[in-house]
């Protein structure tokens, strides 16, 4: 059983500012997110705040226009703070906000911080500009920019006493981080290759005729974008059913949480798949009214007893 700590202390008035400038980070720029988050407790809602303004910060230094040489330097002076805050070297009174939230939540939960180094590390894959031949080379990176991110979430969720399979909860949170990511490749084919960036393998590009890339409205002439697409969306549709295997094992509000933000990435993967080459004439989305929807149902425990109910027939 992961642990965590359900009530904490009284919160000093410096610390609830930096939490009340993390969640405003991630209310502007994570709607995804901030849909599952707000059905935490305020501790845990305000650590994953914490945490979502950290992994905001790295990866606006990798997406932002600045020289790659700069980028790295930027990188590892955030790496120097992440070694900061594991070391509880920073104080309340400290001018940076993020820091001193993510300091007060590691402090208050057992977050396992290292998975922070790998998102930096996927943010300098980035920056290099490298590719991936295979489905097994982009997992790597899969998991340091967004499995990682599966597992820090679990430190500040845990999993609940006695729950089966608990043992693996970091594997299923790791496997539903890629889900995540994968969905997010797909959206995003032609604004990354705008960008200069191709994340799908290289391997599955050429078997469906696409290595000539998106650069445009339409797919490459002659290629087999849809079938390229319907590949990826089976692969993705694999990785959310393992994932999901963690449900069970949470609480009901931090099931709640992972089912809301899990959710609203298969609805957008059941919308790229009904319509592939929507990915290529701009970004696919959900309407706010269906991001509720998706929030409530997580919310009723409907996901999670599936998850249940199925797990219990594979072992009959």
């Amino acid at each position: 059983m992961i642990r965590t700590v359900e009530s904490v202390p009284h919160v000093s008035a410096p610390v609830l500012a930096a939490y009340s400038y993390c969640e405003a980070v991630t209310g502007q720029q994570a709607r995804n997110f901030a849909y599952g988050i707000r059905l935490l407790p305020t501790p845990k809602r305000r650590a994953m705040s914490a945490l979502y303004a950290f992994s905001r910060r790295v990866d606006d230094i990798g997406d932002g226009d600045l020289p790659g040489e700069v980028k790295v330097a930027r990188l590892e002076d955030t790496r120097a703070l992440l070694t900061r805050i594991r070391e509880g070297q920073v104080e309340e009174d400290d001018t940076d906000p993020v820091a001193v939230a993510l300091t007060h939540a590691a402090g208050a939960f057992p977050i396992p911080l290292g998975g922070l180094d790998e998102l930096i590390d996927g943010v300098q894959m980035d920056v290099r500009g490298e590719s991936y031949e295979t489905w097994d080379d982009l997992k790597v990176y899969c998991r340091c920019v967004a499995g990682a991110i599966g597992r820090l979430s679990l430190g500040v969720f845990g999993t609940e006493p006695g729950a089966r399979g608990a043992e693996r909860a970091f594997e299923y949170a790791d496997t539903l981080g890629l889900a995540l990511q994968l969905t997010n490749i797909l959206r995003d084919v032609r604004e990354d290759a705008e960008g200069g960036r191709t994340y799908l393998p290289a391997d599955d590009l050429a078997k469906f005729g696409c290595s000539a890339g998106f650069g445009g409205p339409t797919p490459p002439e002659g290629s087999d974008f849809a079938g390229l697409v319907h590949f990826e969306v089976r692969r993705a549709r694999a990785l959310f059913a393992e994932g999901y295997r963690l449900l069970p094992m949470l609480d009901r509000r931090s099931g709640a949480c992972v089912a809301a933000m899990a959710g609203i990435y298969r609805r957008l993967l059941d919308r790229i798949e009904r319509d592939p080459e929507a990915v290529l004439r701009g970004r696919v989305s959900l309407p706010g009214r269906e991001k509720a929807y998706v929030a409530v149902r997580g919310l009723s425990g409907l996901d999670t007893r599936h998850v249940s109910r199925r797990t219990v027939r594979r072992r009959a």
